[in-house]
């Protein structure tokens, strides 16, 4: 990181010198505006190129990507983000940078202070089992293919939806039955917990492990029609 005297950031051009003193201070040699390149470095493996902006941008990405022809060693940089959704865009663009194989480098608007964020790097994600036997879980679990046409006007058709649709549907035509009973004759093994988590307010528990659908749950039904399979 390297500290450098700036007044303030209020042009692309503002980031310029404190990013040409931190490539310096690794022994390159930098100059600004070569080609379509805001900067470039010459001295290590390969030129390392920086492309500026004041903040994120699909132009900014674009550019980067474009000198990715060049050299793998692109950076972005941006003024840092401030305020209360910083930390949210810094991570979420740092999650893209490292997808597209771009390094990133922030400039701290106060005092020029540069940080590097990411280095280029090809993108190598690390698989999730969790999230893998997640995404089979819910595969698995929803019923029929209700969502083939985009979210429903009332949303998406989740497996948890149709669950619970199913112990509506079971209390519509039977009346306030236990929850033993309910996941027997539904084939919902679950029912008991989603009666009583009550997540969609369709269930009313009228005594120790009975319940009834409420007034929501027939309304429930009714804005619902259609998304179990038949």
């Amino acid at each position: 990181m390297v500290v450098a005297n700036v007044a303030r950031m209020q042009r692309e051009s503002d980031l310029y010198p404190p990013l040409k003193a931190h490539f310096e201070a690794q022994g390159l040699t930098v100059k600004g505006e070569i080609g379509a390149a805001d900067l470039v470095a010459m001295g290590g493996p390969e030129p390392v190129i920086v492309e500026m902006k004041l903040g994120f941008s699909l132009a900014l990405y674009h550019q980067g990507i474009a000198r990715l022809a060049v050299s793998d060693q692109v950076y972005l940089a941006v003024k840092r983000p401030q305020g209360p959704q910083a930390r949210r865009i810094l991570r979420d663009n740092t999650a893209m940078c490292r997808l597209l194989g771009l390094g990133l480098l922030t400039v701290r608007a106060r005092d020029g202070l540069v940080e590097v964020i990411a280095n280029p790097a090809p993108y190598t994600p690390r698989k999730s089992a969790a999230k893998r036997k997640k995404l089979a879980a819910e595969f698995d679990r929803r019923q029929g293919d209700p969502n083939a046409g985009g979210a429903t006007r009332h949303g998406l058709v989740t497996g948890y939806r149709q669950d619970a649709l199913r112990c509506a549907a079971y209390l519509a035509e039977y009346g306030p039955s236990r929850g033993a009973a309910v996941a027997r004759d539904t084939g919902v093994p679950v029912a008991t917990r989603i009666m009583s988590d009550n997540h969609y307010d369709w269930f009313a528990r009228v005594a120790t492990g009975v319940y009834a659908l409420s007034d929501t749950g027939q309304k429930g039904l009714a804005d619902w029609d259609g998304a179990l399979p038949d």
